[in-house]
């Protein structure tokens, strides 16, 4: 992901969650130099992925596919993506926060082998006003 994808990733945000990310959260992401990913399709991006590795943990931030491009395995193949990258940059274990009224990524994380390991309490803001976090965990690098 650069800063001139921002406006494509923007469009996929505000058209996939109620609650969306802002601008300017998505180019801190790349400021800070966190480990910022798009998937595109006929040079359109239809996905991303905002991941930040430090001191051998990785935090999946963000997974996001266009709406209009759910349901094709994508997500799978982006988080796959993540965490190889994750295990390259030496990171043993990998977090990150779930909805636990997001059905389908609950189902791809568990698939994938995250468990989870807390609860982050009114996380999420909701139409109900906040709604938890569940948080979930998988080992990336087992000890040599």
């Amino acid at each position: 992901m650069q800063e001139a994808d921002l406006i494509a990733v923007m469009e996929i945000e505000l058209r996939a969650y109620e609650f969306p990310w802002t601008e300017t959260i998505m180019a801190d992401c790349l400021r800070v130099g966190y480990c910022c990913w798009v998937l595109e399709s006929e040079e359109q991006i239809i996905a991303y992925s905002i991941v930040s590795v430090a001191v051998e943990e990785c935090h999946i931030l963000n997974l996001c596919i266009d709406p209009d491009y759910r349901g094709n395995g994508l997500g799978k193949y982006l988080l796959e993506k993540m965490l190889l990258v994750a295990s390259e940059h030496r990171a043993r274990i990998a977090f990150l926060e779930v909805r636990p009224s997001n059905r389908a990524a609950l189902s791809l994380y568990e698939n994938a082998g995250f468990n989870e390991v807390g609860i982050r309490s009114k996380y999420y803001p909701s139409g109900n006003g906040r709604e938890d976090a569940l948080i979930m965990a998988r080992t990336l690098i087992l000890d040599e």
